[in-house]
């Protein structure tokens, strides 16, 4: 499962997704992500599932390896389906015992399962296609005004770049480690809830203290080539807007009109 997670990872390949300025995919994503909690209507999800399935087959990225990264968030999905499923007031579907299902409850239910599959694949559009340098350059352009406020804007850019990238790294140590734990006869699987919790401490451990030491050897090494922030700093290949970009853009506007005139339109008596 944790190989499955393809949050982080970039997936080399010749697309127009991949040529796209930085900067257009983070407001891409921040305005699909606005979007889904816009809409509210069947009508405003087959919208975005049609704009997310273009996207996908204009990036060329395996639709495969973009859902499999679906199956680490199941136990959440299931949980928030569950949630909203029993305990949304409205009218009575079906009753059993204690448990009640309503009308209002099954419709959320099934709109925040829809909301969150494709809030994730739509997340993991931006991090296949993009890679950690051209996103930390992306991020710092965009938070660029916040300088103003004296706010480390290359430093915090830096940070969210490195976090992202070390997700993949991370979940192949938890890989490694597991597997090592599982040869020396550790069992991560039996017991009940308590057990298994106690059983992740022979894992957790070791985890940390390879994440402690993979982030020392980070500092040493930035230290080592002499980096002292964003100061002063140029670009070997500074970001600039290309035709393309102005396209999306465009795009961008028209779904996000597309959007909100569906969900005006289904209020309508007729």
């Amino acid at each position: 499962m944790l190989r499955d997670i393809t949050l982080g990872q970039y997936y080399q390949a010749d697309s127009v997704i991949h040529k796209l300025d930085p900067r257009v995919k983070l407001i891409a994503t921040i305005t699909f992500i606005i979007s889904l909690f816009i809409v509210q209507n069947i009508a405003g999800y087959l919208i975005a599932a049609a704009f997310l399935a273009c996207v996908i087959k204009l990036s060329r990225v395996p639709f495969r390896f973009m859902v499999k990264g679906m199956r680490a968030i199941v136990f959440l999905l299931l949980i928030t389906v569950v949630f909203n499923l029993f305990l949304t007031p409205g009218e009575t579907l079906i009753s059993v015992w204690k448990l009640t299902i309503t009308k209002e409850g099954l419709r959320t239910a099934v709109f925040m399962a829809i909301r969150l599959t494709f809030l994730i694949i739509g997340s993991s559009v931006m991090t296949l296609t993009t890679t950690p340098n051209n996103l930390t350059d992306g991020m710092e352009k965009l938070m660029a005004p916040l300088k103003i406020f004296r706010v480390p804007v290359h430093e915090v850019a830096m940070m969210m770049s490195i976090a992202l990238r070390f997700i993949p790294v991370l979940l192949e140590e938890t890989d490694k480690i597991m597997k090592a734990q599982i040869a020396r006869g550790a069992d991560f699987e039996s017991g009940n809830l308590m057990k298994k919790a106690k059983s992740l401490v022979p894992l957790l451990v070791p985890l940390f203290i390879s994440a402690f030491r993979r982030a020392n050897d980070l500092a040493m090494a930035m230290e080592a080539r002499c980096y002292r922030g964003g100061e002063n700093r140029t670009k070997m290949k500074p970001l600039q807007y290309k035709k393309r970009d102005g396209i999306a853009y465009l795009t961008l506007v028209c779904y996000l009109s597309v959007c909100i005139g569906a969900n005006i339109l289904i209020r309508l008596p007729f």
